[in-house]
């Protein structure tokens, strides 16, 4: 009887001792296990105006970690690992500010106030020319129903055989009257009402093979070798 009895307590130390190696050891795996973090929080300002810089965006470096600023310039980085740890805070229009070595521990949330400075851009110089409308009148004093045409245009337009009239009949509004000669028909008017002007002064009918009170005819007299470029008026005359 006194044999099993001092077995018994033999056992029960053994397990004792056992738990507690247990309970140790899994105090040391749970110590290991966990990781410590901690938030980073401040503001972002603006060092010229000083006011809060809206949407800069500010991130730890090595770390899927960030946010950006909102309309108070406020961030918060929460779960950032204790340690030493870089920030970088970018802008449109600003220069990146890096702060490095930030000390981050478990006892204490870090509050920072982040300056940035604007960018300047240095640019070479910029030459600004306003070029001229392609069809823009020769005669200022035309200010609507006119366009100008160069002597290039009666070569390049179908059947045009270089004859500013039958040029012309490309134009919106614009027909031919007859196939045996250049008279034109501008908004359904008369061709006969049509006006030729050279330098300013009115002429007669320059074409050739031309009936009489007609403003057209088989061939053109003008030749576009010694022509510049013209203006094609589908409305009234200007006063001048």
């Amino acid at each position: 009887m006194k044999l099993f009895v001092i077995a018994t307590n033999q056992n029960n130390m053994v397990f004792k001792k056992v738990s507690f190696l247990l309970l140790l050891f899994c105090s040391f795996l749970s110590g290991h296990a966990q990781s410590y973090t901690q938030t980073i929080r401040g503001t972002v300002i603006e060092k010229q105006l000083q006011r809060p810089l809206i949407g800069a965006t500010v991130q730890v470096l090595g770390l899927s970690l960030g946010d950006k600023t909102d309309e108070l310039g406020n961030f918060i980085i929460t779960h950032v690992p204790v340690g030493t740890q870089t920030i970088l805070v970018s802008s449109i229009g600003f220069k990146e500010n890096t702060i490095s070595n930030l000390v981050v521990n478990s006892g204490k949330e870090v509050v920072l106030t982040l300056m940035m400075e604007e960018k300047i851009h240095t640019a070479k110089e910029i030459v600004i020319k306003s070029g001229n409308r392609k069809n823009k009148p020769i005669n200022e004093l035309s200010a609507v129903s006119a366009r100008a045409f160069t002597v290039e245009e009666t070569q390049k337009y179908a059947a045009a055989v270089n004859d500013p009239a039958r040029m012309a009949t490309n134009y919106a509004g614009v027909l031919a009257g007859y196939d045996g000669n250049n008279e034109i028909v501008i908004r359904g008017n008369s061709p006969s009402g049509l006006l030729w002007r050279m330098e300013g002064i009115d002429i007669p009918n320059p074409n050739h093979f031309a009936s009489s009170g007609s403003s057209g005819g088989g061939i053109s007299i003008l030749s576009t070798e010694l022509l510049s470029n013209s203006d094609f008026i589908t409305g009234a005359f200007t006063s001048e």
